[in-house]
């Protein structure tokens, strides 16, 4: 099978590498220094459409292709992985809007989302849930003014800044999914800083105390929160992860080329050493079987085919591996060099490491995997036993 690029998603993918090597790249690590994303790089992302980009043209988006949202994830993880958890939650409560809201609530948000005039977050990790979030503590009631909610949520991506946020959780044992705006009475939320990496994610502790949210703003019905609603999120989250992993571990053997075309040792540069030699290859041969994965699981995501959860898993997991060894390599080949803020290394190595959690931990990838391989493997027996029984017959 031939997977190539068309004339207008190569064309998408130079100008998407132009913009951001003119506009992230050269303001990444002073962002993570701050532990901030200035509100106009935002904005100039807005501007250039990319933060409405998966949103239909009626609702003022870009109406893009999911493999051409792909290539922009990975240019944007190249430059700065923090700024690429933005796209990445932005574009999950825009992907659940487009599946599972009203036409009101498209009508009310999608435009807002497309324009930039609102930033979408994610709400469903807890202070004392992570992976097992079916079994989260948020609280919703009903109300004579709709729903009352009650609850904490944390490592919130941009939660500092957002002004739409999507939140799960229970009402009456069963998951339901809400947009809760900031401006609600008894929403508020704490900067969480220090973090090991995505310090520029402006990461927050979100609190809902007696907090009122109107009856409309239940995305889709009781109890399809996690079910529906969450894995539609999750699945979208992983696959931005993916391309991210991927442009994150191009950036990583680009730092380390051009360290050791430059860099003596012994007498020779490091590029003429052997065990340097290993590890840029892991890397180029990574690199290209994550690519295949990721047009992969942007082919059946187009197509809605039902195996891409599946596939979007694999591609999370493996790019997400790959990420953390190539940034662990690129830090080795850079010796004590790659410790100092000097290099951006230093920070792939950091932001790699929560690439491995974020949307579902590599452990909670495996166990999906593992489940549908054992799945397919009984199909593929039954379906044997079932031909070799006609053949006899």
């Amino acid at each position: 099978m031939e997977i190539e690029l068309n004339e207008a998603q190569r064309e998408a993918q130079a100008r998407f590498r132009a913009f951001i090597r003119a506009t992230v790249t050269p303001v990444a690590e002073e962002n993570d220094r701050q532990e901030s994303t200035p509100p106009d790089l935002i904005q100039k992302l807005a501007q250039e459409g990319y933060l409405g980009a998966l949103i239909d043209q009626k609702y003022g988006g870009g109406a893009m292709d999911i493999l051409t949202w792909g290539l922009l994830c990975a240019e944007i993880g190249r430059a700065s992985a923090s700024l690429l958890s933005l796209l990445t939650v932005h574009s999950m409560v825009i992907q659940v809007l487009n599946k599972w809201g009203s036409e009101e609530q498209r009508q009310t948000w999608l435009p807002k989302l497309a324009s930039g005039e609102v930033i979408g977050a994610f709400g469903l990790t807890e202070p004392n849930i992570g992976s097992d979030a079916k079994s989260i503590e948020t609280q919703a009631a009903t109300h004579a003014d709709g729903y009352l909610i009650n609850g904490e949520k944390r490592w919130i991506s941009f939660g500092q800044m957002a002004r739409l946020f999507l939140i799960f959780a229970q009402h009456e044992g069963k998951i339901a999914a809400f947009l809760v705006e900031r401006e609600r009475n008894g929403f508020s939320t704490e900067p969480i800083t220090g973090l090991l990496g995505f310090r520029s994610a402006m990461l927050a502790r979100v609190h809902m105390r007696e907090c009122v949210i109107p009856a409309t703003n239940l995305l889709g019905r009781i109890g399809f929160g996690f079910s529906h609603v969450g894995s539609t999120a999750l699945d979208h989250g992983r696959y931005c992860v993916a391309w991210g992993c991927l442009g994150l571990t191009e950036a990583c053997l680009d730092a380390s080329l051009e360290y050791t075309e430059k860099r003596y040792q012994f007498g020779a540069t490091l590029k003429n050493h052997q065990l340097i030699q290993e590890m840029i290859a892991e890397m180029i041969v990574g690199i290209r079987a994550a690519r295949l994965l990721c047009y992969q699981a942007a082919f059946l995501k187009q197509r809605g085919d039902p195996s891409l959860i599946m596939e979007t898993s694999i591609a999370k997991y493996y790019t997400s591996r790959l990420a953390m060894r190539a940034a662990n390599d690129a830090v080795q080949i850079h010796g004590a060099n790659g410790c100092s803020s000097d290099y951006p290394v230093q920070r792939y190595l950091r932001d790699a490491k929560v690439m491995e959690i974020i949307e579902g931990s590599n452990q909670m990838q495996q166990i999906i995997i593992s489940k549908v391989g054992y799945q397919e493997h009984l199909l593929a027996k039954r379906a044997a036993r079932h031909q070799g029984g006609k053949s006899r017959g």
